[in-house]
């Protein structure tokens, strides 16, 4: 669905990506993790068309991302952003319909979809015409959410979507992005910085550091036969918080 072949992408000389290949297969989520500052998030403006790279192509579906045809294909793209991104002035509604309505949808069309993915989300009917301000951070979350799928589009780009809440709200929206995706059959990639949430959603693992990939495949595959020391040496520091709280209760 998604390939990214000998990607670089460089901001004031510094390599944000460096000759970064990457296949993201069609209905599985795939997670960016790695320290701050590796490339994560710049992966996913690529895709998105945010920014170009340097060097190097991505395909959607076959198809180059060329500026001339990012505008349609984006359409066939939903991004949520960390901290939902949601225009202050806009209700939620207006925040999920705001491109069906660009596109000159059928205002019936608008209404039953808007439904659906209030239900999807588990997003109160009656909050959609609150605004922003109004609503709790999982509801700006969820709200997001459903502004990113309100096209139906065929890939989902998520990042850091949950880093922003507390953990009782973030568990609990862990659980239903889960369902949503294993519903939905989309193709997502996430970015994350925590290793357990990246066990949880994703079919395939990659882990960045310095803008290259350092290792891909699944946790139990980094933690039995590890490409490098770095790999031990991140799995090692995100695992050693939760041993010390089991040795001292």
């Amino acid at each position: 669905m998604l390939e990214l072949s000998h990607v670089t992408k460089h901001y004031a000389g510094t390599a944000a990506l460096e000759d970064c290949d990457l296949n993201m297969a069609s209905g599985e989520t795939t997670v960016l993790i790695g320290p701050s500052g590796c490339g994560k998030s710049t992966i996913l403006r690529l895709i998105i068309g945010l920014q170009l790279p340097d060097a190097g192509q991505i395909q959607f579906a076959g198809q180059p991302l060329e500026p001339a045809k990012l505008p349609a294909l984006r359409q066939r793209m939903g991004y949520v952003l960390q901290d939902g991104g949601l225009f202050p002035h806009l209700s939620a509604r207006g925040n999920v319909t705001l491109m069906a309505q660009h596109l000159g949808w059928a205002s019936q069309r608008i209404d039953a979809r808007v439904e659906e993915l209030a239900e999807l989300t588990h997003f109160p009917v009656d909050g959609l015409d609150r605004f922003p301000v109004q609503l709790s951070g999982g509801q700006q979350q969820r709200v997001s959410l459903m502004r990113a799928l309100m096209l139906d589009p065929e890939v989902l780009l998520l990042d850091e979507p949950l880093g922003a809440l507390d953990p009782m709200i973030r568990f609990e929206l862990q659980n239903d992005l889960r369902d949503i995706f294993s519903r939905l059959n989309k193709t997502v990639v996430m970015v994350t910085h925590d290793l357990a949430e990246a066990a949880f959603f994703g079919d395939t693992i990659v882990l960045l550091r310095d803008g290259r990939i350092i290792q891909q495949g699944t946790l139990r595959q980094m933690l039995h036969a590890p490409a490098d020391e770095f790999v031990t040496r991140f799995i090692h520091a995100q695992r050693a918080p939760l041993e010390a709280m089991e040795e001292h209760p």
